[in-house]
């Protein structure tokens, strides 16, 4: 046990440490000559064993100070979770970002969001009008012409889409097929002598999509009418307090843009029972 205790505190720097802080010089040397072999006085052998018990107890806890201290240095492994998955998100937003602002393969079109307020579209009259904008918002936009054979001819000229009484007598007012026209074509054009019929030959379906033809007549020239209803808009107010339209495309100057967002904003606020009072936000995206 002595010589146990006598090692331990030979080869530990802690153990001589204490017997330098808690003793006088004379004992110090006393424990020295004692731990190198010089003097084997038994008084100094006990002072030793004594000597060496407090430094096993100073040194077990000077151990487990060591080993909390290191406890509380290692990472703990929720942070580490936490933080890896923050920068797993970062990392996979970044790339979101960098993917959206690739180049896209078509014209994105810049679209108007507006919302209302102060309206109760319940109570309150739901508002309808349209509007010519001074620059054309969706050139490839799709137009069917619903025509005679005047017409037809002319829209066979200008590379336009077309159906004839013949073809609209196919759809035997089917509601799915209606339905499908209706969803293959942004707007529609009919002749005079068409737009009659339409109710009979189509039902109510192209009205029930909101896209009943607009009429041409043969005074007018056929493609002019198709570039006015592509600059067109329409602000209807349905059942919600949102609504967007298509102002302009990226590949347009930004003064364009910035005429048809006036126009367009100015239109609508004049549609509003309220005016600017009506509006709650305004916002471009594309």
């Amino acid at each position: 046990m002595v010589n146990c205790g006598l090692s331990l505190m030979g080869e530990c720097w802690l153990g001589m440490q204490v017997i330098k802080t808690y003793f006088c010089g004379a004992t110090t040397l006393a424990v020295t000559n004692i731990l190198n072999g010089v003097s084997q006085d038994s008084r100094n052998i006990v002072l030793v064993r004594s000597i060496c018990e407090l430094c096993q107890r100073q040194l077990s806890v000077h151990i487990k100070h060591i080993q909390r201290s290191q406890c509380y240095s290692r990472p703990d492994h929720k942070i580490v979770e936490q933080q890896q998955s923050r920068a797993h998100m970062l990392s996979t937003s970044t790339e979101g970002t960098q993917s959206k602002e690739k180049q896209r393969k078509f014209t994105e079109t810049i679209e108007l969001q507006i919302g209302l307020k102060n309206y109760d579209p319940q109570k309150d009259k739901r508002f309808s009008g349209s509007v010519k904008l001074p620059h054309i918002p969706r050139p490839k936009m799709k137009i069917c012409m619903l025509g005679d054979a005047q017409h037809v001819e002319e829209a066979k000229k200008i590379g336009l889409d077309y159906m004839d009484v013949e073809a609209l007598k196919k759809l035997n007012t089917n509601k799915k097929l209606v339905k499908k026209l209706a969803k293959k074509y942004h707007s529609f054009l009919a002749s005079e002598s068409v737009i009659k019929q339409i109710p009979r030959l189509l039902g109510p379906g192209l009205n029930k999509a909101g896209k009943f033809p607009t009429l041409v007549t043969h005074q007018e020239s056929l493609e002019s009418k198709v570039n006015e209803t592509k600059a067109m808009v329409k602000f209807q107010l349905k059942k919600v307090l949102w609504m967007g339209v298509a102002v302009g495309n990226v590949a347009m100057e930004e003064k364009q843009i910035f005429q048809n967002v006036q126009m367009s904003v100015n239109f609508l606020v004049s549609l509003l029972k309220k005016n600017w009072q009506n509006v709650r936000c305004l916002y471009l995206n594309n």
